[in-house]
């Protein structure tokens, strides 16, 4: 039996407490320009660091035609078991990260407001969630490590008052050494190599520290480094450490000392003056995301007093305390918002100084069909939904309706918006290229701006989950019914033509889903690999027959009878072969089998799509009058008959992720188009 010293000692043997003592390393100034002088990274910006930290995870490179697509593994949440992973949004995080290099670099980029901009539900808030977590992260690891200073107290040498912004500790250095201290510390570094560069001043509370000890040691400098003492720093969030998140509120409660800190007057009272920074708290957003990142959420709903604030921490990098000079800071500034506040921002000629300083990010809802699956399977799976089974093609149906509403009605004649929902996903269409396909991304400018939310079909996944409690699965039109009855008071949705319009897509969607398990109900009953092997082998020796101009030995009568045409043409009509093309198609068939005797291999039909595909809706129509199916919509199935249907239940359950309800279900469906008359193909 476990005892409580047991866990104790299972948690004790898991300590790293090197890494703690690393994490919480003090040391002197002197100590920490040995640092410098070996890891020159540790003086990084806020945007070279955030760059680095994303480059960490790892890039993966791939060719798309002409283009290349960039994958950056760190957007896939690798840490945090892919709980906030991204999917389908390379191209606008490609250009994200491309934001962030050049800032880094300092091309002018550090000088904006990255704003992401995109419909809601698009993933804005989960992409500024992964930046401030994997920051966060990488602070703590060797590579991300970064310092800030303190000041010993005079009386008490024990104590340390630490620098509210978290500033790096080279500010100390005056601006007239810097050049020399620079050349020291970036002495034999090859041209690719990081260099040190110094900028900025010490903020109030450290400008006045600094002056007073310098008073006190007569100008001596050396005295005052003396005083201080460096620590390493772990940006937090929770911790308010290098991490800020700013959301509006509404006017009457809105305080520009928000982002920029107030006066602390309880501490007036010791210090005698209000422009004294021990009586400030420099607790204000600004402050707090100093040397890391902040995050502006909704930031077009700011208040005008605000936005001095922004602009001023933009393009110069400082702010402006209350009683206080500007003040240098070092943090990546990104905000996200939705189309209908990036139109009044773009209407509005108060605002264009905002513009001017600001770099806009789409950030559109998914538009590939697979990676909007992947979306919904990260919430709705075996592990997640616990006591209920999710029908195949569930989500795969909800995903297909989402994607329609997003794409624009393609330009291209007899091109349907389903064809290019499947073009998109990498199914290939005759007379469509990749160029052909990247020009219809190209012609339809506002797709993915538009449309339906995620979190509207995930609201909708659930309510169909807990709306049927005696089911044990939920299938497709469980779901699609949802989705369709919360039109009707979509909250965003207020054009009556835009929630027709979104009717039909859902019935393109029901057909789309007949053809899909009419199909799969097909091979399931021609599943039987002996038949079809018999039936190909028949087959085979039939146009071998026919190709060489000779007879066929009849197993039965042993008579040599002419090839079997009827036979044939019932195959090669299952994949529209014409009459006109059968000698062809027979040839081709001959051909390839004698390729492959060459390199002595043996024709096996499944590696012949289109064959395979003939074969198995020929053994299908063959085999469906004999299993009855039709029966299942009567309620009248004899023995035999429930024996063969229970075969390809299994077959479904087993090949195609089916549980019994649900594969009783689609078989009844299916069995429901046969009796109606529709069996076309």
């Amino acid at each position: 039996m476990t005892t409580g010293n047991d866990i104790i000692s299972l948690v004790s043997e898991q300590q790293d407490r090197d890494k703690f003592r690393r994490k919480n390393w003090v040391g002197t100034f002197a100590e920490y320009l040995d640092i410098v002088r070996t890891t020159p990274q540790v003086t990084r910006t806020a945007y070279q660091r955030v760059y680095d930290m994303i480059l960490s995870y790892g890039v993966d490179v791939e060719k798309n035609g002409r283009e290349k697509v960039y994958r950056y593994r760190f957007f896939d949440d690798p840490t945090n078991d892919g709980r906030d992973a991204v999917f389908g949004l390379r191209e606008p995080l490609h250009k994200l990260v491309n934001a962030l290099k050049s800032a880094a670099f300092e091309y002018g980029i550090e000088k904006r407001v990255l704003l992401l901009h995109g419909p809601v539900g698009s993933s804005k808030s989960t992409i500024v969630r992964l930046l401030k977590q994997g920051l966060q992260r990488y602070s703590t690891t060797d590579e991300g490590a970064l310092y800030t200073l303190g000041w010993v107290d005079e009386e008490n040498r024990e104590e340390v008052h630490w620098c509210p912004m978290n500033e790096e500790p080279l500010h100390l250095i005056p601006e007239r050494f810097r050049a020399d201290v620079m050349a020291q510390l970036n002495r034999d570094r090859g041209l690719d190599d990081f260099k040190v560069r110094i900028r900025g001043e010490l903020d109030p509370f450290c400008r006045f520290m600094y002056q007073q000890r310098l008073k006190k040691y007569d100008g001596d400098w050396t005295r005052v480094v003396d005083d201080i003492r460096i620590k390493r720093v772990i940006l937090s969030e929770k911790d308010r450490v290098g991490i800020g998140t700013f959301q509006p509120k509404d006017e009457k409660n809105q305080d520009a000392t928000e982002l920029t800190g107030d006066i602390n007057y309880r501490k007036i009272a010791v210090y005698g003056s209000d422009s004294d920074p021990r009586a400030f708290n420099f607790d204000g957003e600004f402050n707090v995301a100093n040397r890391g990142l902040i995050e502006f959420v909704e930031v077009l709903k700011l208040d005008v007093a605000f936005l001095y604030d922004l602009l001023g921490a933009s393009q110069e990098h400082r702010i402006k305390p209350k009683k206080f000079a500007q003040t240098d800071i070092d943090e990546v500034i990104i905000g996200h918002t939705n189309e209908p506040e990036y139109r009044r921002l773009k209407n509005n000629e108060f605002m264009e100084a905002l513009r001017d300083r600001t770099v806009k990010i789409d950030i559109p809802y998914v538009t590939t069909l697979e990676e909007e699956i992947h979306i919904y399977e990260k919430d709705y799976n075996e592990k997640t939904v616990a006591n209920k089974h999710i029908a195949p093609h569930t989500i795969e149906m909800a995903a297909m309706w989402a994607l329609l509403t997003r794409l624009e009605e393609p330009k291209h004649a007899g091109l349907t918006r389903l064809q290019k929902l499947k073009l998109y996903n990498g199914k290939t269409l005759p007379g469509f290229t990749e160029e052909n396909i990247a020009e219809l991304r190209e012609d339809a400018v506002n797709e993915g701006l538009v449309g339906i939310s995620p979190r509207y079909v995930q609201d909708k996944i659930s309510n169909a989950l807990v709306a049927h409690p005696d089911a044990r699965s939920i299938n497709p039109f469980m779901v699609l019914n949802e989705l369709a009855s919360g039109l009707k008071h979509h909250g965003l949705l207020n054009n009556e033509d835009t929630k027709q319009e979104y009717r039909e897509l859902l019935d393109v969607v029901k057909e789309e889903y007949s053809n899909i398990v009419k199909n799969e109900v097909q091979r399931a009953i021609a599943a039987d690999e002996d038949a079809l092997s018999r039936l190909c082998g028949n087959y085979i020796d039939n146009i071998k027959a026919y190709t060489q101009r000779e007879k066929v030995k009849n197993p039965y009568t042993g008579q040599y009878d002419e090839p079997d045409e009827r036979l044939m043409r019932s195959i090669e009509e299952k994949i529209d072969i014409p009459d006109s093309r059968k000698d062809d198609f027979r040839r081709e068939i001959m051909n390839y089998i004698g390729a492959l005797s060459i390199d002595g291999k043996k024709f096996d039909y499944k590696t012949n799509e289109r064959l395979n595909k003939a074969l198995e809706l020929k053994l299908f129509e063959d085999q469906k009058d004999s299993i009855k199916l039709t029966s299942l919509v009567s309620n009248v199935v004899d023995a035999e008959t429930q024996q063969k249907i229970d075969v390809v239940k299994g077959r479904l359950i087993r090949d195609y992720g089916y549980d019994d309800e649900s594969a009783t279900d689609v078989l009844q469906y299916v069995a429901s188009i046969f009796a109606r008359g529709d069996t076309k193909e």
